[in-house]
């Protein structure tokens, strides 16, 4: 059986890339499976009695070194905000490459805990900061310092003791650029750097919660149960600053989104299922019930996906359990397309999410092709014809070049960015001033514009002479030509529609970085929590793979 990748007129539509669900792609468990046997330390903890101080967590192996430098502060409740533009945090972080000298960290203290302010050096990798959960933070010191575990109803609801508001690097604030760390094989994979520093933020709130408790009751305190570590992660808010990156990355989005289409081919394709590979494909269905029925939002809009997923999810269950038969040749096929058939997107993809499970020797390969030099596929190639770019539009945009721009429900919204927020913005065009500052995310209209325009063109012009007279469409002509090698490089819908749903955008990112539980708080920002469940420093020698579902509480 060699089957075709699905249609990305189908998979790149934003409801569909909107229900995808992490899975063994996603960076934070490379990342995890990446650094199981590097060394974890902890090489200082200079923290004073209230938790306010200097710490530093390293990974190394042989010559390399990783090291988190975390510098926690003292704040005033009325100092402490998520947005992007606050000023003061409870504790700033950056990733540096190598060991920090002392003259380091000196450096550091001034600068880190400014963030965009400061200034860093091409020692330091990445940049980051995070607020506490004041009000769990201080019950679950309460509680540890008077011998007790905290309440886990509460720390289930909130999932987290920090969350983080922006975790920056290739270049930003002074920052190593990329090109001197690419080539390094441990971090040949998205954003494995920034994974690397949430994940030994993580450790940094356990180990400040439990040095805080202990110094508040020195004879009855106790340290905070590992179970109870493990069941939290490092909380994100994430905004529409994060949409923009997949319209403005088109090789690197098609490669994430190649490599989970291949993955699945690949298994569809797989003709006899072994006993092992189908029971933990099984098995990560069963135990994936507890995470949707953990799931806490109070979203309307996601608590309906939610139910839907729930409802949906039990039926597949009971499909497998009870009427399937995975002797049958193509058994995963099979599977795939009674889920298009009986069940709803969501249900699809969070699916095609744990089919992945049993298949390492499929989806290890392929987590090293989900980087992109995107450079190289910058220039146009100025000789091919009018003609040629009119049947790569015809081909790749079929459904884009159907949506009619004159009416106003098609182009009713526009992107800018918030000269006082500093962030992407959405507006609505007909009742809020700036369509002037319009950003460059409308690629499906500005599409349907190239269209008609090369329509009134002749066929043997070359680009170099449309371009001429044409240069407002430059950017779209260069992803007709990206899409035309990228098949999944675009996102086949109007982002700039009526009906948009911006958080369908967030989604699918955050999905590939691995976010386990999405709270929208309104379809242009969510909550999340990421590496919730995931295995402690000390355990990552020999860790459950499957931890995602697999997870005590």
């Amino acid at each position: 059986m060699n089957l075709e990748l699905r249609d990305p007129n189908i998979i790149m539509k934003l409801s569909r890339l909107g229900s995808f669900h992490q899975s063994r792609l996603s960076f934070l468990r490379s990342f995890l499976n990446e650094f199981k046997d590097w060394n974890y330390k902890r090489d200082l903890f200079d923290l004073d009695k209230y938790g306010f101080g200097v710490a530093v967590y390293s990974f190394k192996k042989k010559k390399r070194v990783y090291s988190l430098i975390c510098f926690a502060n003292k704040i005033d409740d009325v100092e402490r905000s998520d947005r992007v533009i606050a000023t003061k945090w409870d504790a700033a972080f950056t990733l540096h490459d190598g060991i920090p000298s002392k003259q380091d960290i000196v450096r550091l203290k001034s600068q880190v805990p400014k963030q965009e302010v400061g200034r860093l050096s091409y020692k330091e990798l990445t940049l980051s900061r995070a607020n506490k959960s004041v009000r769990v933070f201080k019950h679950v010191v309460d509680s540890l310092s008077e011998g007790v575990q905290p309440n886990l109803d509460l720390l289930n609801k909130v999932g987290y003791l920090y969350r983080t508001t922006a975790v920056y690097g290739s270049g930003k604030f002074g920052l190593a650029d990329r090109f001197r760390i690419k080539n390094r094989k441990e971090i040949n994979g998205p954003f494995r750097l920034e994974m690397m520093l949430v994940y030994l933020v993580r450790q940094f709130t356990f180990d400040q919660v439990n040095h805080v408790a202990k110094n508040k009751n020195l004879k009855k305190a106790v340290e905070l149960d590992p179970n109870i570590c493990k069941s939290l992660g490092i909380g994100n808010s994430t905004g529409l600053g994060m949409a923009p990156f997949i319209v403005n990355h088109p090789t690197l989005l098609n490669n994430w989104i190649m490599c989970r289409e291949t993955a699945l081919k690949k298994i569809r394709e797989i003709k006899k299922v072994k006993i092992k590979d189908r029971d933990l494909f099984k098995s990560c269905v069963r135990n994936s019930i507890k995470n949707i029925t953990s799931w806490n939002t109070e979203s309307e809009y996601q608590l309906k996906k939610i139910k839907s997923l729930l409802k949906n999810v039990k039926k597949f269950l009971n499909f497998i359990e009870k009427k399937f038969d995975f002797t049958e040749e193509y058994p995963f096929n099979k599977i795939y397309l009674w889920l298009e058939r009986e069940t709803c997107e969501e249900c699809i993809e969070y699916i095609v999410s744990i089919m992945m499970e049993p298949f390492d020797e499929i989806v290890e390969p392929l987590i090293k092709k989900m980087s992109s030099d995107e450079e190289r596929y910058f220039n146009i190639p100025t000789d091919r014809s009018v003609k040629e770019l009119r049947k790569i539009l015809e081909k790749k945009y079929t459904n884009i070049l159907e949506i009619n721009f004159k009416k106003e429900e098609n182009f009713k919204k526009f992107w800018f960015i918030s000269k006082n927020k500093e962030e992407p913005r959405l507006a609505d065009r007909f009742e809020e001033p700036g369509s002037e500052l319009e950003q460059p995310l409308a690629i499906a209209r500005d599409i349907k514009k190239l269209y008609e325009k090369l329509l009134m063109t002749k066929d043997d012009f070359t680009m170099d002479q449309f371009l001429i007279d044409n240069s407002d469409l430059r950017h779209v002509v260069r992803r007709a030509f990206i899409v035309e090698k990228f098949p999944y490089s675009e996102i086949q819908d109007n982002t700039i529609g009526e009906n948009l749903m911006p958080i369908d955008m967030l989604r699918l990112k955050l999905s590939f970085f691995g976010a386990l539980k999405f709270d929208p708080r309104s379809d242009k920002w969510l909550r999340i929590c990421m590496f919730q469940g995931a295995p402690l420093p000390n355990e990552l020698k020999n860790f459950d793979k499957q931890w995602v579902y697999n997870s005590k509480l």
